[in-house]
């Protein structure tokens, strides 16, 4: 029997808008840098809202900006940067919405933190 798509996501998704860096490589074999929008993340992965159509099956790094840590603070990056291969893409006629899972889930340690890749 085959699960509902609800039932078969392993990770919750949050609803949340958030500023996104994309890079990665065209059909043309060209490297680029796009400003996208996350539209929902889960610890698998990520929605985007992007103005580029990307190749199925694309391999992309993610940077997600974040406000300036002082010195003292656990976390000195000022960028977050995940990998994730794009697994989903709906055409649109303003946007192209774009399903990634991550290559390392995003995981709690326990202590507050989360991994990256």
């Amino acid at each position: 029997m085959i699960k509902p798509r609800s039932e078969r996501r392993k990770h919750q998704r949050l609803p949340l808008s958030i500023p996104v860096f994309v890079r990665g490589v065209d059909q043309d074999g060209k490297e680029f840098l796009e400003f996208a929008t996350a539209l929902n993340i889960s610890a698998g992965g990520i929605l985007l809202a992007t103005r580029r159509s990307l190749p199925r099956s694309s391999n992309l790094a993610l940077e997600i900006p974040v406000a300036p840590l002082p010195p003292s603070s656990e976390s000195p990056q000022s960028v977050r940067s995940l990998k994730a291969k794009l697994v989903r893409i709906t055409h649109g006629e303003r946007c192209h919405l774009v399903g990634l899972k991550f290559n390392k889930p995003l995981q709690d340690t326990g202590k507050g933190k989360i991994n990256s890749a």
